[in-house]
């Protein structure tokens, strides 16, 4: 299998507005495809139609192997999902838990390991995110950065071989923005993670990305390299670039 991601002919309209039309991608294994686009062109509900949180009117998708378009039950979901990481636009953490509850549910709940165990993994893992001492604090006693760390660490926590990331440095102050994407490069190089990345942030989109998608009147306009997409002449992406400038 080339491929951990892979959609064909994806299209999904929300009563007469079509938010996506024919949208084709392919994400490798290792590979950081980020996916550019303004408010409202289709980013976040791509990926929420790439886990099943949102249904697809047509086309098809392949994840891990799986073709996720044949999927009639819930259940048929659970071993794409135990191999995928999210980060959520705002974090999507539970206000009720504390840091460490947070991270260690998936482990509890998937992998039912000893409590000895779990602490351990809990700890590596907030050390990976740059974030010690927290795990009995909760979502609301830290920062917007802090938080989206935690939201990270818990999209690793299952070792997934592919996140996604919905608008990552969204709500956040420019240094801490570039931390996050930073952060977001290096677990690809440490763990080999694949990731899609969608966001309207040129710096972390050039920061994080092997592959830029353009994605314009709900399809992929553009699609190549990062020098490569920084030197093109296509006047959708000129357009974008203008306007995010503005």
């Amino acid at each position: 299998m080339r491929w951990i991601v892979r959609t064909q002919n994806l299209a999904k309209s929300f009563g007469t507005l079509k938010v996506l039309k024919e949208v084709n991608l392919e994400v490798y294994p290792g590979e950081t495809v980020v996916i550019l686009g303004g408010s409202g062109s289709g980013k976040s509900v791509l990926l929420q139609i790439l886990v099943g949180l949102v249904p697809v009117d047509s086309g098809r998708i392949w994840l891990h192997g799986y073709e996720v378009t044949q999927f009639r039950k819930e259940k048929d979901w659970y071993p794409v999902r135990l191999k995928t990481g999210f980060l959520f636009q705002i974090g999507g953490l539970y206000d009720s838990m504390t840091v460490f509850e947070n991270i260690a549910f998936a482990m509890r709940y998937h992998l039912r390991l000893p409590e000895k165990e779990i602490k351990k993994r809990v700890q590596k893992i907030l050390d990976s995110v740059q974030l010690k001492g927290v795990e009995e604090k909760y979502p609301a006693e830290l920062s917007g950065g802090m938080q989206k760390r935690v939201g990270l660490a818990r999209a690793i926590a299952l070792n997934p071989p592919l996140i996604l990331y919905d608008e990552p440095t969204t709500g956040l102050d420019p240094i801490m923005g570039d931390s996050i994407s930073r952060l977001i490069r290096h677990l690809q190089r440490t763990y080999n993670i694949s990731a899609i990345v969608v966001t309207h942030d040129l710096s972390c989109a050039f920061k994080v990305a092997d592959r830029i998608m353009l994605l314009y009147d709900g399809k992929i306009m553009i699609s190549g390299p990062v020098e490569e997409v920084k030197k093109s002449d296509n006047p959708y992406f000129k357009q974008f670039l203008k306007a995010i400038k503005e």
